[in-house]
């Protein structure tokens, strides 16, 4: 596995799916600033209410995957999800159909974020209930503050980087921050 970010707004989103793990994912990449197009032939009403004016009602067709570059599958049966897999990949589409390892090009790691600290946790599809137990503990080492202390750091830096400090000058006092106010055990 090789670990990557993805920016929702360089890297087209879509999802096509059904029931509450469609729901569970669209809120998932809601959270990490994607808006993607939601395909679901029979949403139910709490899917159809968060997509809103971005579902279809449809499966998504060949020129729907030419304008995406990512797509997640769920709830829409084995037939179906294979069909999907084989239609994204025949269109060069990244795709991952949840909890199907053998038809998954990339798997979903347990985020934790704390504003643009974003931390993630994955064991490559393995087990989801390991990823969501160390999740929960990440969570607990980082509250909720460190997206202010985040806040600082990055004052700092670019502070400092417009005063013309060298990034090894940077790094150093953005530690000595960090130590100073006993952030990190």
């Amino acid at each position: 596995m090789i670990p990557l970010a993805l920016d929702p707004a360089r890297v087209a989103i879509a999802l096509a799916g059904a029931g509450p793990l469609a729901v569970r994912r669209l809120s998932q990449l809601r959270e990490g600033g994607a808006d993607p197009q939601v395909f679901s032939p029979e949403p139910d009403g709490e899917l159809a209410a968060l997509a809103g004016d971005r579902l279809v009602r449809a499966l998504p067709e060949a020129s729907d995957l030419d304008r995406v570059g990512v797509l997640y599958v769920m709830g829409l049966g084995a037939e179906t999800e294979t069909a999907l897999a084989e239609l994204a990949r025949q269109r060069r589409v990244l795709v991952n159909v949840e909890d199907v390892i053998p038809l998954c090009d990339f798997h979903s790691p347990s985020v934790v974020r704390r504003g643009d600290l974003v931390m993630t946790v994955s064991t490559g599809g393995r087990s989801p209930t390991l990823a969501s137990l160390l999740r929960q503990r990440l969570e607990a080492l980082f509250p909720e503050d460190w997206a202010e202390r985040l806040r600082t750091i990055a004052e700092l830096r670019n502070r400092r980087r417009a005063e013309g400090a060298s990034m090894s000058e940077v790094a150093r006092e953005s530690r000595e921050l960090i130590d100073r106010e006993k952030w990190l055990p």
